[in-house]
Formats: structure tokens, C-alpha cells, sequence
């Protein structure tokens, strides 16, 4: 008697770990990242400043 009330606990525990059914898998959306424009003037500004103090210095 034990071992049939053992086995029917045991089928009832299973049976309701399956009752949710198959559901659809959670897919995150890709993350798109684009480079920034940066143009080329930027890259000159900070030698230019440099040759300018430096021109300045030897004005005087």
C-alpha cells in the first residue's frame, strides 16, 4: 500500500512540473551601435594651438 500511495505522490509531482506546456523562447533584440563621424579638422586643433603658443613665445 505504501508504495502505490508513493507512486501516485510521485506522478502527481510530475504531471505538474509538464502542465505549463512548451512556450516561446525570450529572444533579446541585437544591440546596433554605429561609429561616430568624426571628421579630420578635430584631429588638428590641438597641434595647432601648440604651434600658436609656441609662435607667440617667440614673438617677444
Amino acid at each position: 500500500m505504501k508504495k502505490l500511495v508513493l507512486a501516485a505522490a510521485l506522478t502527481a509531482a510530475a504531471s505538474t512540473a509538464f502542465a505549463g506546456g512548451m512556450s516561446e523562447p525570450m529572444v533579446e533584440a541585437p544591440v546596433i551601435m554605429e561609429d561616430a563621424a568624426s571628421s579630420s579638422a578635430g584631429n588638428l586643433i590641438v597641434p595647432l594651438l601648440l604651434i600658436a603658443v609656441v609662435a607667440a613665445a617667440l614673438a617677444d
